[in-house]
């Protein structure tokens, strides 16, 4: 935001909320929506809520988390509490998507919020907590209905990424930061959104007519090759759910992605930009792979959450998705580290531990059993965590079948 105006009165608050329910949902007359934020972000809740009734929708349910709540949980509760998580929740959410519910997810939460918390509290805490979700992540990474995911500026956040700042100037930057990577600042952000879909729609056509066997990443620390599944399909920008509606599943979004093969991933990789989980950052990864399987591991700080984010499932070791991103787009041109993952991974190319989107099969592979999912390659965990391993000294190189090598990336652009 720029000037004095509150987020209340910024039109480009506005112009967010409708990109977010007519572009990131396309939310249909007469659907439900669910919809989390946390509680700083009621502004743009409020926003989206307006425009999703404008929209037709039947209802809105607003969950909000308050950070002030979760810490008391570390500060208070009984130890057998961090062994709880609200099942009963899930499992009513998925009870929604089942029934055609669109999906809304508001991030801005404290990227530090648990760094000072005691790791195993924090990753029992998670472990619950995963396990309970499994009903409605499964949905939603079966892409079962239109879901999206949008930022607002909240104080903490704002604290983090410009600490330098006075608290009412953060938040002011931060907005901007956000508005501008939303395409939001022009006169039509949602003719903006028409043309930048097709360019990544472009993109990801030419990768789908390589059929790849491989990716190989080289630079600074970092050389991988990651086997690609089979009858693997790259994905980006708007794609349509297995309910028939088509939708932006991030905004913003900058990647192309696709499924690795969980067997099929070797050598060593170096994060390039820090990865905000759940209140903790872990910065400084570095791993080793083979067949597949993160055999060593370490970082500079936050190893120990680290540590126990791999011991989550035998999946949590093993890869769910490869993306690749320009070094030159638009959230990395703009210079800064978000510590928010939905904008670091649209800066730099990534990965993905954990789960796997059936969604990037050829021929259906969103109906696809799991059995025929693993079949092909596809990993199964109840986690999806993306860190950045792209930058502007990254080479990426695809792999034909027949072992052939073909640029792809150059110093992070495309080839």
């Amino acid at each position: 935001m720029t000037g004095h105006a509150g987020p209340q009165t910024d039109p480009r608050l506005d112009r967010l909320a409708t990109v977010a329910v007519r572009v990131g949902l396309n939310l249909q007359p007469g659907q439900e929506l669910v919809l989390t934020a946390p509680l700083e972000a009621l502004p743009l809740a409020r926003a989206i809520t307006r425009e999703a009734y404008a929209a037709g929708a039947s209802l809105v349910t607003t969950l909000l988390g308050d950070d002030v709540a979760t810490l008391a949980r570390f500060a208070h509760a009984p130890d057998a509490a961090f062994d709880t998580a609200a099942g009963w929740l899930y499992a009513g959410m998925a009870e929604a998507y089942r029934n055609g519910a669109a999906r809304l997810a508001i991030s801005g939460d404290d990227p530090a919020l648990l760094s000072g918390q005691d790791p195993e509290k924090v990753a029992r805490a998670n472990r619950a907590r995963s396990k309970a979700y499994v009903p409605a992540l499964e949905l939603i990474a079966n892409f079962a209905t239109n879901w999206t995911i949008v930022s607002a500026a909240t104080p903490a956040w704002a604290r983090t990424v410009f600490p330098d700042l006075p608290e009412d100037e953060a938040v002011a930057k931060l907005w901007d930061a956000v508005f501008a990577a939303s395409r939001v600042d022009g006169p039509d952000p949602l003719g903006a959104w028409a043309r930048h879909n097709a360019d990544l729609h472009a993109r990801k056509d030419r990768l789908n007519a390589e059929h790849f066997a491989a990716l190989r990443f080289r630079g600074p620390g970092t050389d991988l090759t990651v086997g690609l599944a089979d009858d693997h399909e790259w994905c980006g920008g708007a794609a349509t759910s297995r309910s028939g509606i088509t939708c932006n599943a991030n905004i913003p979004t900058e990647e192309v992605f696709t499924t690795p093969h969980k067997l099929r991933v070797d050598g060593h990789v170096t994060s390039t930009k820090p990865l905000s989980y759940q209140g903790t950052l872990i910065d400084g990864i570095a791993v080793r792979f083979a067949e597949g399987r993160i055999v060593e591991s370490s970082a500079r700080t936050g190893g120990d959450v680290l540590a126990r984010v791999l011991d989550t499932d035998e999946g949590a070791r093993r890869l769910g998705e490869v993306a690749l991103v320009p070094a030159s787009s638009a959230i990395s041109a703009s210079g800064l580290l978000f510590y928010n993952t939905l904008y670091d991974e649209n800066a730099a190319s990534h990965i993905a531990l954990g789960q796997a989107y059936s969604k990037c099969f050829r021929n259906g592979g969103a109906d696809f059993s799991e059995d025929d999912l693993a079949a092909r390659g596809a990993n199964r965990s109840l986690i999806h965590i993306d860190w950045m391993i792209g930058s502007a000294a990254i080479d990426v190189d695809g792999i034909r079948q027949d072992g052939q090598a073909v640029p792809v990336m150059r110093r992070g652009e495309w080839a």
